[in-house]
């Protein structure tokens, strides 16, 4: 019952404070960039510049080969601009590519090295050989360079039947995918019930300490573990209020919002707690702010591998954040793994508890001292 009090009063002090309207104003932010900023799915085609160098007759057979592949069957003329002249080029758009065929050799390779992007010549000879010139710009792999090198050095007929004859089966059918939208909300809510928790939790303990609150535990019948306890709870709270109010307007009920409401609980706890060890080793938060800073910047790593999947190396996944990520993710998705959240939960769950006794061992310490 003295828990609850505790909490309660927690709860209308913190609703005056000004860093519980910076968890809701960063809320509302990252729900207005779902919303208006971060489109449905991100335009991934790349651009590439193309030059036909070769008699009409070949220019009319790529351009029906061009056709057949185009989303709508039907070639664009498009004016580019080039050291401030337009430039006409006919524009073949795939699932994947923009392709800007060109009038002349020069125009071609100049705009994919002004736009840092791939061009390519198409040159046939007097004899019907054709051969090919491409122009990168040095990021590409090595796999893609020595895929050009096999790609014509091997008959394209003996190629087309090796790919046709490849034996490829589906691990499973019914996976559905996130749109690069739903994507990004992991990212927000993990930043959201993490990283802000920490800070925010840091910020109460700090303005209490300043106070003289925390040493007032010291004379009095209450316990510092319920202090603790109670702020915890209002971090707790507020996090997963402000979880859901990202969550619900983007997914509906696609998400399950039992297993979402467990996990936000149990990482917020780990978060909290790591922030009550934190606050137990310095006096105020101008003392904390460097440990506090590249703290936050570690956890934020994970976001990084996150959003760029060729770089996850694999100590990477050591961070409370990776799981925290891919927890989310498996929520959002309609047929996510749920025994991984399950688990995660639980190992965040025992991380907090370790941590929140470590933090209370701690404070009654200081208040010892």
């Amino acid at each position: 019952m003295k828990l609850w009090h505790s909490f309660v009063k927690e709860l209308i002090l913190a609703s005056r404070s000004l860093y519980f309207y910076i968890e809701l104003i960063m809320a509302f932010i990252f729900l207005f960039l779902l919303l208006f900023v971060i489109p449905e799915q991100f335009n991934s085609k790349s651009d590439e510049y193309v030059y036909w160098d070769m008699p009409e007759a070949g220019r009319e057979l790529l351009a029906e080969q061009a056709l057949d592949a185009d989303e709508d069957g039907v070639a664009e003329t498009v004016e580019l601009e080039y050291d401030g002249e337009p430039v006409s080029a006919t524009l073949y758009s795939t699932e994947t590519q923009n392709i800007y065929v060109l009038d002349d050799r020069e125009t071609a390779v100049n705009l994919a090295d002004e736009e840092r992007a791939f061009a390519a010549i198409v040159h046939m000879d007097d004899a019907g050989e054709v051969t090919y010139t491409y122009y990168l710009q040095g990021y590409e792999t090595e796999r893609l360079r020595n895929t050009y090198l096999v790609f014509h050095n091997e008959d394209t007929d003996i190629l087309a039947n090796t790919f046709d004859n490849q034996d490829v089966r589906a691990l499973e059918t019914e996976h559905l995918l996130l749109t690069d939208r739903e994507n990004v909300i992991p990212s927000f809510l993990t930043f959201n019930g993490s990283l802000m928790g920490l800070f925010i939790i840091a910020s109460y303990i700090f303005l209490d300490k300043k106070e003289g609150v925390i040493k007032a535990y010291a004379v009095t019948a209450s316990s510092v573990w319920q202090y603790l306890m109670s702020k915890m709870g209002v971090i707790m709270l507020t996090s997963t209020v402000t979880s859901f109010l990202i969550v619900l307007p983007i997914m509906g009920l696609q998400p399950n919002y039992l297993l979402m409401l467990l996990f936000l609980l149990t990482t917020g706890f780990a978060a909290s707690a790591l922030g009550l060890v934190l606050t137990s080793y310095y006096d105020n938060i101008q003392q904390a702010f460097g440990t506090l800073y590249v703290l936050i910047i570690v956890l934020m790593l994970p976001n990084v591998a996150y959003f760029i999947p060729s770089w996850n190396p694999t100590w990477m996944t050591y961070f409370p954040t990776y799981p925290m990520l891919e927890g989310f993710k498996e929520i959002l998705l309609t047929n996510g793994d749920v025994s991984y959240v399950l688990l995660a939960s639980l190992g965040f769950l025992v991380a907090g508890v370790v941590m929140f006794l470590f933090a209370n061992t701690r404070f009654k310490q200081t208040l010892t001292v």
